[in-house]
């Protein structure tokens, strides 16, 4: 029987895969020679090294060039979108947030958990479902697009409603073939954590899109590129980086170009880093006019358990709210229980009660103290944790919608598919007023 090396990935937060050396715990990669530490390689943390190699490894590690290319590139700037650290900012990882919340008495889970529950019975009551399919993409609904290119029902819904939204809030039009005017369409689209970029392909397709520009970090297989690249009338241009450290406004080929901004599932902190990358004036202490102005928004936001508090966009609406860094650390672990139950059905409306109503009684605190809070999460019912999830998930994206508005723009937050289509779905849709 074939069996598998014993080393952890902890980026991948597995065992890696790869088939035992003879007489070894480990495959030919992560094979023991010596009693080194195995650390992450600085250059990409998606593979370790002997510490003991470190120098060496750098010379020749396959991520150094592309990483070298970057530091020369206009539009790289280190941090430009990662918002203010303060002292103390830090990322806290899953198990980091999960110690915490244990670590809670009893008691003070309790009033988070209602605190929670206040927070989004007086904020997130607007939230409305808004799953709207465009006539424009029925060569996609109705599968007439070329039968090379993959095809998913749930994702092409997801795609078609987001568009479907823009649509409906006029940042989207269709481009009539027999029209020459410009404003009969977007002028450019760029998606941000694209990944293969089907979210623009269908964009394209069915709106007529001339100038597109991908931004993601990874490197992926079976992209749309290929098939966009062949549209005479489209122009296309991928950028390899993290949201990060993009600096939108020095990219050349967007100079004085408008752009819509878009992106499918955008995890955790990257929703942030987004909207910190296309509204600068948050970010600079002298802002300057934009050299390419965004005209609208759309992004489905994902991955809640990923936010970080030092990335998010509206640190003062959580603090105003009651919410504390620590609070708000707690909440993002909560987001993980969204996914718990069974999203066949809607959960909005589920009634959820804590089992341990906090009362007016001074004996209250050491009666629930008697108890431990990992205990009380066990005994949940799946259901009740995952409604607590998406109130969390709702009062994060809550606070992402706020900030739009103080800066200036119209926007919506809306459920742009049915749960049963996936239960990350929230949108955020916004325009520039003028």
């Amino acid at each position: 029987m074939e069996t598998r090396c014993n080393f952890w990935l902890p980026k991948k937060k597995r065992f890696c895969a790869n088939t035992l050396l003879k007489d070894s715990e480990f495959c030919g990669n992560h094979t023991q020679r010596s009693n080194g530490q195995w650390i992450p390689c600085p250059i990409h943390p998606s593979h370790s090294v002997l510490e003991e190699n470190l120098q060496s490894h750098l010379k020749r590690c396959p991520f150094y060039k592309q990483a070298q290319s970057l530091l020369l590139q206009p539009y790289y700037q280190e941090g430009i979108n990662a918002g203010k650290e303060q002292q103390g900012d830090q990322n806290f990882s899953s198990e980091m947030k999960r110690n915490a919340v244990h670590s809670m008495t009893p008691f003070q889970f309790s009033l988070l958990i209602n605190k929670i529950k206040s927070l989004h019975a007086s904020l997130c009551n607007d939230i409305r479902d808004s799953f709207k399919i465009p006539q424009a993409c029925d060569i996609w609904t109705n599968r007439q697009v070329d039968r090379t290119l993959p095809f998913q029902e749930k994702h092409v819904m997801q795609q078609a409603s987001i568009l479907g939204n823009l649509e409906e809030f006029g940042v989207l039009k269709v481009k009539l073939e027999t029209s020459v005017d410009d404003d009969d369409g977007v002028p450019a689209v760029v998606e941000f954590g694209a990944g293969r970029g089907y979210l623009t392909q269908v964009l394209t397709d069915c709106y007529g899109i001339d100038k597109i520009l991908l931004v993601e970090r990874k490197s992926y297989k079976l992209k749309a590129d290929r098939s966009l690249r062949q549209k005479e009338s489209v122009t296309l241009e991928r950028l390899r980086i993290d949201i990060e450290d993009l600096k939108l406004d020095a990219v050349e080929s967007l100079q004085g170009v408008p752009y819509l901004a878009i992106g499918k599932h955008l995890c955790g902190p990257a929703t942030d880093m987004t909207l910190r990358c296309c509204i600068r004036e948050q970010c600079d202490d002298s802002p300057s006019e934009s050299t390419c102005p965004m005209i609208g928004l759309a992004i489905a936001t994902c991955c809640h358990h990923l936010c970080q508090w030092k990335h998010y966009i509206n640190k003062q609406y959580m603090l105003n709210s009651g919410i504390s860094k620590d609070d708000f650390n707690a909440m993002t672990w909560f987001t993980s229980w969204a996914v718990d139950a069974d999203h066949g059905s809607d959960l909005s409306g589920t009634d959820w009660s804590f089992d341990l109503q906090i009362r007016e009684n001074e004996h209250v605190e050491s009666d629930l103290n008697t108890y431990e809070v990992k205990d009380m999460v066990k005994n949940m019912k799946a259901v009740d944790r995952a409604v607590v999830g998406l109130m969390c998930k709702d009062i994060i994206d809550v606070g992402r919608f706020m900030w739009l508005k103080e800066h200036g723009l119209e926007c919506e937050l809306v459920k742009y598919v049915q749960s049963n289509i996936s239960p990350e779905n929230r949108l955020l849709v916004a325009r520039q007023k003028s």
